[in-house]
């Protein structure tokens, strides 16, 4: 059977950006304002955005209405409305423990103190069968944000059980960031006018289409940087509006542990109690937002629906199901499985639902309610232990001073960092950065850094076998975007973003603690403020930084003289965006000896316990640690957009 997402451009260009996360022409256009005068740069610039965009909007705008009100005609006339479903008061939906969960917190609702349940998903096999289970658990409604929705084994799985239950009455909502998710015209068309109660909309789409060509891609930087770099990074299912999953999780194989060769290590959190409504409120909001777009709205798609008359609506039934899906849809009907999940809730009383709004950039910062800040002010007000989990070790401003007035103020706070290896990012330009300020971070900041490695958990054995099912991965992308290892075995790569103070309070979402997710991206998230759960929380991210899983960053033993002179030029240089070629570095990776125990980097016998393994461990050197070298040295320009 031919997939219902048709084919998709893997070489498209917009696709190749999300590979390395940054956009070369912005370095190129601040190397421009070094050379010629702001007037006549900002003019040519103007121009050309304008050219690009007359040449690329198409038809005039009376026109364009005419094409978006016929394709309207065409899907409100087509969509079926057929309801596979003789229980009208639930719409057929499974049986669930989880959805009598949410009947007994609603019932205690009325009282004084509300209640919340959270299971924490660190397994990518539990987070798909818990996301089967609530679409197939749905009694009336399905509300779906994500950044990434790909047309792999994930994905058809996703959408078809997301069709099944429109088709027995649960009304489904969809929000994509256009970008980054499905984009193929006849399948948009075709999922458009399939049914009544699914609809699927599309976040701030580059020039009103789908497919976003590289010249296109090219356009939006020149004339609407801040638009175009704006994202939804939001990820939600939210199931009748009382249960809920949020975390790092996009909708691909690589985030459920079933990419042949890459998949992300991500954390989600099961949410059931009344802090959803926060959540269906943000929703709504992003759902009514002009930047979100109805699928007849978008050029290419309406003129899709024009060209073919006979495009038949999607069904459930024709999307296909790898065979190797079917153990996820037998786990989450698994009524043992389920309480085995169940077993691992906690409960909270407190619990704060943050989401950025929909036009994040051009909103005072006083106009909105930022997750951003409101990380920054719990983090100041850590006393004895912090422990951060990003992959992308590049903070924003914000973050960055809180810790500096941290480790004046407090400088007894314990400071724990998890982030990637170069051997484990999916975005080396990133690392790049990040290792250029390494000193920073240990020194000034008072981090104790640990990198995850590209395949934890693996034994000595399995580290230098190629397993026999071991294929290149179907999506370019990946290859592209990860530095080339001195083994060919399945890896992978952090993605879970979270925060634990002093034990008490745990934060989870989709905020990278970067710039990009301060100033660009929509994110979201919960903070909890449980000690029970805070514990839980910090348990699985000690675990991510436990030697058989992560390498300790540190500085390097003294030299005589070549230390001091090492810090007196990294402090110097960091925040230049040029001439900072210095080949010694202040710090670089140890690993722990077999026979030790775990100590802190301070610790006066910490060389005795660990041995260096270089700065770019378990990295082919001859390839992307070179450009690393080269970012580390000349990236700095592009930190405001990593």
């Amino acid at each position: 059977m031919i997939s219902p997402w048709g084919h998709f451009r893997l070489d498209r260009f917009a696709h190749i950006m999300r590979a390395v996360r940054v956009w070369p022409v912005s370095q190129a256009m601040r190397t421009w304002q070094f050379t010629l005068p702001a007037r006549y740069l900002h003019l040519h610039l103007h121009l050309l955005g304008v050219v690009c965009v007359a040449l690329l909007l198409g038809p005039g705008c009376a026109t364009r209405h005419k094409l978006y009100r016929e394709a309207e005609s065409i899907v409100t006339s087509e969509r079926r409305t057929e309801i596979h479903c003789d229980e009208p008061v639930n719409h057929c939906a499974l049986s669930s423990a989880w959805q009598r969960d949410a009947d007994g917190l609603a019932i205690a609702g009325d009282s004084a103190a509300s209640v919340h349940e959270l299971t924490l998903f660190e397994d990518g096999t539990d987070a798909l069968a818990a996301r089967v289970h609530l679409i197939r658990a749905a009694r009336h409604s399905i509300a779906m944000q994500t950044f990434i929705f790909d047309p792999d084994d994930t994905g058809n799985l996703i959408l078809h059980e997301l069709l099944k239950a429109a088709e027995r009455g649960v009304r489904v909502q969809i929000i994509l960031d256009q970008l980054f998710s499905l984009d193929g015209r006849k399948l948009l068309a075709r999922l458009d006018k399939s049914h009544a109660n699914f609809e699927m909309r599309v976040y701030n789409p580059t020039f009103n289409e789908a497919q976003t060509a590289p010249l296109e891609f090219a356009a939006g930087i020149v004339c609407c940087f801040r638009r175009f770099n704006q994202r939804s990074h939001n990820k939600l299912l939210l199931v009748d509006d009382r249960l809920a999953i949020l975390g790092g999780r996009n909708i691909s194989d690589h985030y459920f542990d079933l990419g042949h060769d890459f998949n992300y290590h991500d954390r989600d959190v099961l949410l059931i109690g009344p802090e959803t409504l926060t959540m269906r409120a943000s929703f709504d909001q992003f759902w009514s937002h002009p930047r979100t777009r109805s699928l007849w709205q978008l050029n290419d798609v309406a003129k899709s629906q024009l060209a073919n008359p006979h495009l038949r609506p999607m069904l459930a039934a024709e999307v296909p199901i790898a065979p190797r899906m079917q153990r996820f849809i037998d786990l989450a009907l698994d009524p043992e499985w389920l309480e085995g999940m169940r077993a691992k809730r906690v409960e909270a009383a407190q619990v704060s639902y943050f989401s950025d709004p929909p036009d994040k950039p051009f909103v005072s910062l006083d106009a909105r309610r930022d997750l951003s800040l409101r990380m920054v002010e719990l983090i100041e007000s850590a006393d004895t232990d912090l422990l951060l989990q990003t992959p992308y070790m590049v903070l924003s401003r914000p973050a960055r001073d809180a810790f500096l007035k941290l480790a004046t103020t407090k400088p007894d706070l314990r400071k724990r960092v998890s982030s990637n290896s170069l051997a484990a990012t999916d975005a080396w330009p990133v690392y790049a950065v990040a290792h250029k300020h390494r000193r920073l971070y240990l020194e000034d900041l008072g981090f104790e850094l640990h990198e995850f490695k590209p395949y934890p958990g693996y034994s000595d054995a399995a580290l230098n076998a190629k397993p026999p099912n071991f294929v290149k991965s179907s999506i370019r992308i990946v290859r592209e975007r990860a530095p080339p290892l001195d083994r060919a075995i399945p890896r992978r790569s952090l993605h879970s973003k979270s925060i634990v103070i002093d034990r008490e309070i745990g934060i989870i979402g989709s905020h990278n603690f970067d710039p990009r997710s301060t100033w660009l991206n929509t994110e979201n998230g919960i903070i909890v403020w449980d000690r029970r759960f805070a514990n839980a929380l910090a348990l699985e991210i000690e675990a991510d930084m436990a030697p058989e899983q992560s390498w300790v960053v540190a500085r390097k033993p003294d030299v005589r003289i070549l230390t001091p002179l090492n810090q007196t030029v990294e402090r110097a240089t960091e925040w230049l965006p040029l001439f900072d070629v210095w080949p010694w570095r202040y710090a670089t990776s140890y690993e722990l000896k077999p026979e030790c125990t775990p100590l802190r980097r301070d610790d006066p016998h910490f060389l005795e316990c660990y041995v260096r393994v270089g700065d770019f461990p378990e990295v082919n050197l001859s390839t992307k640690a070179i450009y690393t070298r080269i970012l580390t040295a000349f990236g700095v320009g592009l930190t405001p957009i990593l």
